[in-house]
């Protein structure tokens, strides 16, 4: 696919952001420590002798899902990108532009959903906007900025991976692409493997969070770099943060845990699990002497979690090994599943 165009769905293409977007930010400021950069889900900004992070998401709401839910789904990706700064999020900003049929019971449903989660992970709301407009429409019915803040020296990100640091990935691939198709798409799935079937992968939902895992994380020194495998997936976060570090790696994909469901419904459908969307998978860059303790940490938590790869020294060197054979690890480019969703919808 030529990463100069645009793709018809899904995130714009590197290619273009290095051509288009990148070399255009506006004025330069010395307090910026992280800007821009592919990889990298979250900005950061010194102020009087903190760091503070953010990021800047949509809020995504999806009506089928029912409102408490997907208000759930809708908060979370926003803290997300934001908690692997390796800070502590702390505020949020949000501006709600809703459709016109959306009525008053479903607002209320909807923002309790995000009181509730707020109060769960000690976040505070600071400032937004709240409309209902012609032309809006779901699941994107707004935008939020996250902010986490906290000393300089507990920030995560590319600067400090180092050659022989473990590769930690949690709960495998295609989580998000598992989770939302069968909450969204029932009867696709009980038709391919009947309704237990549909019930466990339904199921996957709730995991579509690395709030919890990042909190565990947050407490070892040992680890360097966080990052959340959303769209293209483990294979394409892997390559973005290799990239956005400047480092090598080696990885064993045959050591990434896979949850049965998840395969069983790759098989069914027939897609590369490991370059589907998976918000609630991270991939961490961790010292080798601190990766088994962490996977233990978030084993205790009831996350499964191992250790799948290295950073090696050469930046050019990005290997995926699977049955013993080695492959260039590449950037999968197109996401499977916004293939699978507009299959599913006709």
């Amino acid at each position: 696919m030529d990463q100069e165009k645009l793709p018809e769905l899904g995130k714009i293409h590197p290619r273009f952001f290095d051509r288009v977007i990148y070399p255009r930010l506006g004025v330069a400021d010395d307090s910026i420590v992280i800007g821009p950069r592919h990889g990298v889900d979250y900005g950061v900004i010194r102020v009087g002798g903190q760091a503070i992070a953010m990021s800047t998401d949509p809020f995504f709401i999806v009506p089928s899902l029912g409102f408490a839910r997907a208000a759930w789904f809708g908060f979370h990706i926003i803290f997300c990108d934001v908690a692997v700064s390796g800070l502590t999020p702390k505020h949020l900003a949000i501006d709600l532009n809703l459709p016109p049929e959306m009525t008053e019971e479903q607002i209320e449903e909807m923002w309790n959903t995000v009181h509730e989660e707020s109060v769960k992970y000690g976040i505070s709301i600071v400032t937004g906007h709240t409309a209902r407009y012609t032309g809006c429409n779901y699941p994107m019915v707004g935008g939020a900025t996250a902010i986490a803040i906290g000393d300089e020296s507990d920030l995560r990100g590319p600067h400090r991976a180092a050659v022989g640091d473990r590769i930690v990935i949690t709960k495998g691939p295609a989580v998000e692409a598992t989770g939302l198709l069968a909450a969204l798409f029932p009867e696709r799935f009980i038709d391919a493997g009947g309704e237990d079937f549909q019930k466990d992968a339904a199921g996957v939902f709730d995991q579509m969070s690395v709030l919890d895992e990042c909190a565990i994380a947050r407490k070892f020194p040992g680890v360097h770099v966080m990052h959340d495998a959303t769209e293209c997936g483990i294979l394409g976060g892997l390559y973005e943060m290799a990239r956005a570090g400047s480092y090598g790696l080696r990885i064993e994909q045959d050591l990434i845990p896979v949850q049965p469901v998840i395969q069983k419904t790759a098989d069914l459908f027939d897609f590369d699990m490991y370059s589907a969307i998976s918000e609630g998978t991270l991939l961490a860059v961790v010292a080798a002497d601190t990766a088994d303790e962490l996977v233990t940490a978030l084993s205790e938590s009831g996350i499964a979690g191992a250790v799948c790869g290295e950073i090696v020294p050469e930046k050019d060197d990005l290997t995926l090994v699977s049955g013993g054979k080695e492959a260039a690890l590449e950037h999968p480019v197109t996401d499977p599943y916004w293939a699978l969703a507009a299959e599913f919808s006709k």
